[in-house]
């Protein structure tokens, strides 16, 4: 059943990549980097999407964006599954949905100039006219913090934080309805970060946005979501509030995460919980719950039965047989 508060809707999504072998590329097995996920993302809302490196984030974003096809699974915007109508249809869906990179200068041709970076799109969706494009791109490019005579500069010519701002107006002159961002600020340092924070704050009360943000960084996702889901190994272990979250974690990593975020105050004691071992292969994820292998609470059920994602309070849902 379709939720009508929902903008994007995630539905038991897998994206699984072949690996392949031999002189011939025979499938051996499959990176399982999305494995059974559901989320909704309310309008007018900014999800959070937490996990460390690996855990499948980025695969996921990308899937919403129909830039990965699903191995099995549906994404509906707007209630419609993007896959349905074929390329065409899903052409036609880009503009509406968005995606700001965690480089900044990757992602940025260095032969093209700023104003042409962000109006390349308007003029190949055929949303401005060419005698318009110029005055439009300048609008963007103010909402977004940068001067007009910055139109003319290429990449090289640009600080980190300022090539983000030109990452975020390419995505906001498309007039999008959600802007999915991935690690938009960890390639920035501090001081930068909290401006590309602000400023995605200010889009989202300005311009109605609705924002995915994939982040390892809970002190920025507590400032910024309003939702947050837990990813671990390809799969969801914890969603909840921002406030829920924070204030009464019930997965074992969710609190080995929050542990990590430092302190500034010397004498508030503070008591981390230090995960051992590696991420396990997403090739070959343990059987029964993923996290099983560096839980410091772990019990025999915990490496035999798979933990079903149950809801504990109002819109508060764990995946743990302990919780």
């Amino acid at each position: 059943m379709t939720d009508v508060s929902a903008l994007l809707e995630v539905e038991n999504l897998k994206v699984h990549f072949p690996i392949r072998d031999g002189l011939f590329g025979q499938v051996s097995g499959h990176v399982r980097a999305v494995d059974g996920v559901s989320i909704r993302i309310r309008r007018g809302t900014t999800f959070g999407l937490v996990g460390e490196s690996g855990s499948g984030k980025s695969t996921l974003g990308r899937a919403m964006l129909g830039l990965y096809k699903p191995t099995t699974g549906t994404v509906r915007f707007h209630g419609k599954d993007i896959q349905a109508g074929g390329r065409k249809a899903l052409a036609a869906l880009r503009p509406k949905m968005q995606l700001v990179f965690q480089d900044p200068y990757g992602s940025l041709n260095p032969r093209v100039r700023a104003g042409d970076a962000i109006g390349e799109a308007l003029l190949t969706h055929g949303l401005v006219r060419k005698a318009e494009l110029r005055d439009t791109v300048l609008e963007v490019m103010r909402i977004c913090g940068l001067a007009p005579y910055q139109y003319a500069r290429y990449p090289h010519e640009f600080s980190g934080g300022q090539r983000q701002r030109i990452g975020i107006a390419r995505a906001l002159a498309l007039k999008p309805e959600l802007i999915i961002a991935d690690e938009p600020v960890s390639a920035l340092d501090v001081s930068i970060q909290a401006q590309i924070i602000n400023l995605f704050s200010d889009l989202k009360e300005q311009q109605g946005l609705t924002f995915l943000f994939i982040s390892h960084d809970l002190a920025v996702v507590e400032h910024l979501c309003d939702e947050i889901a837990v990813m671990y190994l390809g799969v969801i272990v914890e969603t909840a509030s921002r406030n829920a979250l924070f204030d009464q974690p019930r997965h074992p990593y969710t609190q080995a995460l929050l542990s990590a975020i430092p302190v500034a105050d010397p004498d508030v004691r503070h008591n981390r919980v230090v995960l051992q071992g590696e991420l396990p292969s997403p090739a070959s994820p343990p059987a029964g719950c993923r996290f099983h292998t560096r839980c410091p609470l772990a019990v025999d059920r915990c490496r035999i039965e798979v933990p079903e994602l149950r809801t504990l309070d109002k819109g508060h849902h764990v995946a743990c047989h302990l919780a």
